[in-house]
């Protein structure tokens, strides 16, 4: 009788973590989640120093884009941790910032506020499709060779990009480009030594390799006064030089809605493609192969564009580094709330950051660009209606220092090829569409010209 008069045992309610995040559910524990948080922003946070390095040369103010990309970083992935409950990080989108300076800005003379705005729309326009679901037609219609495709040409214009940065190569008006005429100066040399470092750092799978790559190519450039030491390690973040800037009603001009579609087209595509890599190597796949929940995922990106353009950075998009942070056990949002927690710390560096040189940062866009090429395999290059169309997206984007222009040789090249072979059924509808307003958009520039 005496077990009767004992307490009954009730089970211990589950934590806030263990309700938010599921992870008992998802065989996962704190500790785990917080290693693989910090290894997933030991992995990405070169954007810090990339970033704002990228966008003063489109003349804005680097202290204030540091502080835009941290917040919107932060926004983001804290979005996808909470609402998505993914362990995806997200920032400002590499080779779309390039696009933003040297092509947007630099190359087709429109102001870095009206870029903003564009950057803005485009989010809006994202959000908008996810909510009605269009974002799944759009995506089904485009073949995976022309996705594989523009990943790779981004790559090798960000490399290009990077390169020139750092003296490799210069322009030639005879050969178009050549070896850099400085190439045996003390910057160039430096960043080549950064290169190498980054490199060998990679080839051991070092965590955090980039950013480690950039601080040393930034040591040797302070130890040979190409740099400078900052007056001091912290400061207030300030905002204000980019903060609600951007001009909406300039924005709205018909010549600028190739802009918006790039920036929306390129946004969708590294999206889809961290999506699938990241999900499956995290074994977040349903049976069906289908990703859970992936308008909440995608909600994440689209905000998080909307806050950067709010701030003053270019486009958010989710980051294939997450893949680091899944390898050290990360399956839960828990890790991206960790990750958004440190670059809201990182907000506060932007003396540090200031310091930092193009030739320190050259190297992290040639590797990164590097990595983006290993999606070529993915074009199946025995299928000719497949590769050419994917050939030509690769080789306009860089020759021609354009992303638009490589999405529309790659976006119209396809549905003619498929049909004139006799495929055309394999086309989607939308597809073809897709390729009649390149094709009017070329058709209203020749007539204004």
């Amino acid at each position: 009788m005496e077990s009767s008069d004992r307490a009954i045992p009730t089970p211990a309610s589950p934590t806030l973590l263990e309700r938010l995040f599921q992870l008992s559910a998802n065989q996962t524990t704190v500790r785990t989640e917080i290693i693989a948080g910090f290894t997933t922003f030991a992995t990405m946070s070169y954007i810090i120093f990339v970033n704002p390095n990228i966008l003063k040369d489109a003349g804005m103010d680097q202290n204030a884009v540091l502080a835009a990309t941290c917040i919107a970083s932060a926004v983001a992935t804290l979005v996808m941790g909470l609402a998505a409950n993914y362990p995806l990080a997200l920032a400002p989108g590499m080779g779309v910032n390039a696009y933003f300076t040297y092509t947007v800005v630099l190359q087709m003379g429109v102001k870095w506020q009206t870029a903003l705005a564009a950057v803005f729309i485009s989010g809006a326009v994202f959000f908008i499709l996810t909510v009605a679901q269009v974002r799944k037609l759009i995506v089904s219609a485009i073949p995976q060779s022309l996705h594989a495709a523009v990943a790779a040409g981004i790559g090798l214009f960000i490399a290009f990009i990077g390169l020139k940065n750092a003296g490799i190569i210069s322009a030639d008006p005879v050969t178009f480009v050549t070896l850099g005429k400085g190439i045996t100066s003390k910057e160039t040399v430096i960043s080549i030594i950064g290169l190498l470092i980054t490199a060998a750092l990679m080839a051991r799978k070092i965590t955090g390799a980039i950013l480690l790559g950039i601080i040393s190519t930034t040591i040797l450039a302070l130890v040979f006064k190409i740099a400078h030491a900052p007056t001091s390690l912290l400061a207030l973040p300030n905002l204000g030089p980019t903060f609600l800037k951007l001009d909406l009603r300039g924005a709205f001009h018909l010549g600028l809605l190739e802009i918006i579609f790039v920036f929306l087209f390129v946004d969708m595509f590294d999206n889809i493609g961290t999506l699938v890599g990241v999900t499956r190597q995290a074994g977040l796949m349903n049976e069906k192969g289908e990703i859970p929940r992936i308008n909440r995922v995608l909600l994440a990106d689209a905000s998080g564009s909307m806050v950067g353009a709010l701030c003053g950075t270019s486009t958010v998009t989710s980051y294939i580094e997450s893949a680091a942070g899944v390898a050290a056990g990360g399956k839960t949002g828990l890790t991206a709330v960790i990750v958004a927690l440190l670059f809201l710390i990182s907000l506060f560096f932007a003396p540090i950051v200031s310091v930092v040189p193009a030739i320190a940062t050259a190297p992290a866009l040639i590797i990164v660009g590097s990595l983006m090429m290993k999606s070529i395999l993915d074009i199946d290059w025995k299928d000719t209606a497949q590769s050419i169309p994917a050939f030509l997206t690769i080789i306009a984007i860089p020759l021609t220092f354009n992303i638009a222009n490589g999405l529309a040789l790659g976006f119209v090249s396809y549905p003619v090829i498929m049909a004139l072979s006799g495929r055309w059924r394999e086309v989607s509808w939308a597809m073809y569409i897709l390729a009649l307003i390149f094709v009017l958009r070329y058709v209203y520039l020749g007539i204004g010209a």
